[in-house]
């Protein structure tokens, strides 16, 4: 279990003071695209901003709790519909959703927006609108949000993205970026040691910790999960990823271990984890582009325990 000494943990200070520099002087522009990797806060940081806006607008002790149960009238999240789906279904870590590429965020979705802004906001203030991934809009959602965001209105827009070459150059040139950068090495380690409790945080030692951090992609949200992955393999296991493994029946035991115990996002993780040791062992080339064929694999959910033995066979008969 990951322990935090403090909360807040993925909030970027950079990006908080201009935030607060948007609130202080009321400069709001009529959109905002928070663009980043995946595990960069970028959610995080969104609702803190639309709860800050709200507190400036009319003080409550309840704005902050209405807006992460999702309540606050004059504020409207849209999500892609795998993603909602997911929490209707009752899954409490959305992340367990697998990415097969089927989710969208659909015109019907947009044109919901429309009837939420025509109607009036209860302070005389701003209504808020978070798009959730807006990459996964359609283009005919993409159409209709370009149009919303053309006319006159009393709302903000807040779109999160990992990949802004997706979304229309039109909609781009309607909105303010605020980017989040991967964090450094250095950076994460210094996070680590102020937010993570470790005396009540159990990673395993036998880990590299620089191998960790070199397979989060500069994120501490991806690194915890590494951690978490990693501590809920046995030993055994442990030992036997740690480099490219040459027994086909091993093979097999690990490639069915894996697949019946994480999560598709899981697996997708331990891969670059997997990557990152085992670059730092045998700086094989071949090696590598087939671990990331397997993460294209597992992305799109093609019977992932296949992906995984033939992966793993195909880098045992190369000469390592």
């Amino acid at each position: 279990m990951i322990e935090f000494k403090k909360n807040n943990f993925f909030l970027n200070e950079e990006i908080n003071t201009y935030l607060k520099n948007i609130i202080k002087k009321k400069s709001f522009a009529n959109g905002y695209i928070f663009y980043g990797a995946e595990g960069l806060g970028k959610k995080q940081t969104a609702l803190q901003f639309i709860n800050e806006i709200f507190k400036h607008s009319s003080p409550s002790k309840n704005v902050q709790e209405r807006i992460t149960n999702n309540n606050h009238p004059d504020f409207l999240i849209i999500e892609p519909d795998s993603l909602l789906a997911s929490k209707s279904s009752g899954s409490s870590d959305l992340e367990k959703t697998i990415k097969s590429g089927s989710e969208i965020i659909k015109i019907a979705q947009i044109r919901n927006i429309k009837t939420f802004l025509s109607q009036k906001s209860i302070n005389l203030g701003k209504k808020i609108v978070l798009i959730i991934d807006a990459h996964l809009l359609n283009e005919a959602a993409s159409n209709c949000l370009l149009k919303t965001l053309e006319e006159p209105s009393n709302g903000i827009f807040i779109l999160l993205t990992s990949k802004l070459n997706l979304l229309l150059d039109t909609i781009i040139s309607r909105c303010q970026i605020v980017r989040f950068r991967s964090f450094s090495s250095k950076q994460i380690k210094s996070i680590l040691r102020e937010y993570l409790d470790t005396s009540k945080s159990n990673i395993n030692t036998k880990l590299k910790f620089e191998d960790l951090i070199n397979s989060s992609n500069g994120s501490p949200n991806q690194l915890l999960k590494n951690i978490e992955i990693w501590n809920d393999f046995s030993d055994e296991i442990m030992t036997k990823l740690d480099s490219p493994i040459q027994n086909s029946l091993e093979i097999l035991e690990i490639s069915k271990s894996i697949s019946e115990k994480l999560e598709i996002y899981q697996q997708i993780y331990l891969v670059n984890l997997i990557q990152t040791i085992w670059w730092r062992k045998t700086k094989n080339i071949g090696l590598a582009k087939k671990l990331e064929n397997l993460k294209f694999y597992l992305r799109r959910n093609i019977q992932p325990r296949l992906a995984w033995e033939i992966t793993f066979l195909k880098i045992s008969m190369e000469d390592i």
